[in-house]
């Protein structure tokens, strides 16, 4: 009973987000030529522009489809703040992606483009006029076979701005999370290591984000 309440009210507050990712229209989100360039190289960026809905109609909260699936539940939200650590960040967009309860990044085989790679357990945000986001998923698991910790890749899409990485969104209760990757002295858009609290059978993180934070080509 209490799992189905749980699932109630995650589906009551991302109502309008649950089917972001469910139309087959085309899109129409594409790369301004006059941005500016930023954040190096960034390979698979170009996957934040894969989403049928256009950015403008984006919601501040997303729920993947495996949130409703066995595994460990998880709520993160948080603010995105432009540079200057103090000014909420509206329609900012967040593009992330992870593995799912195997390690691996699922497909059904018929995937095109990055989602070949990336899976079908990706989700985009746009932040409110508060720079609120929120997002409901599974804790991802780690690579199969492997020492890489568990982990939510995040690329970031800010107007006037090329898309660009900030660290992974990563947990501090997990064995395989390095030390340096904990104290990280120059963290890309700030810490992305998750702090869970359990709630009702349901993990909860924040994570603030602050644009621009340690990335290389970002005008000060």
């Amino acid at each position: 009973m209490k799992n189905s309440c749980v699932l109630l009210i995650a589906c009551l507050l991302g109502l309008s987000a649950c089917g972001q990712d469910a139309s087959k229209t085309k899109t129409t989100n594409k790369s301004p030529e006059k941005d500016i360039k930023v954040g190096g190289g960034c390979e698979g960026c170009e996957a934040i522009y894969e989403n049928p809905i256009p950015f403008d109609q984006l919601n501040e909260v997303d729920t993947l489809s495996d949130f409703n699936t066995p595994g460990p539940k998880l709520v993160v939200s948080g603010i995105i703040y432009q540079n200057d650590d103090k000014t909420p960040a509206a329609d900012v967009i967040l593009y992330f992606y992870h593995t799912d309860q195997t390690g691996v990044y699922p497909t059904t085989g018929n995937e095109k483009g990055w989602a070949k790679r990336h899976g079908y357990l990706r989700g985009w945000i746009k932040t409110d006029k508060n720079g609120f986001y929120k997002f409901y998923t599974l804790v991802p698991a780690s690579y199969p076979n492997s020492t890489n910790p568990k982990h939510i890749h995040p690329i970031v899409k800010e107007k006037g701005k090329t898309e660009y990485w900030i660290d992974e969104f990563v947990f501090d209760d997990d064995p395989l999370l390095p030390k340096e990757e904990r104290n990280r002295s120059k963290p890309v858009g700030g810490s992305g290591v998750l702090k869970t609290v359990l709630k009702d059978g349901v993990l909860y993180a924040e994570r603030n984000i602050i644009l621009g934070l340690n990335v290389s080509g970002y005008p000060k």
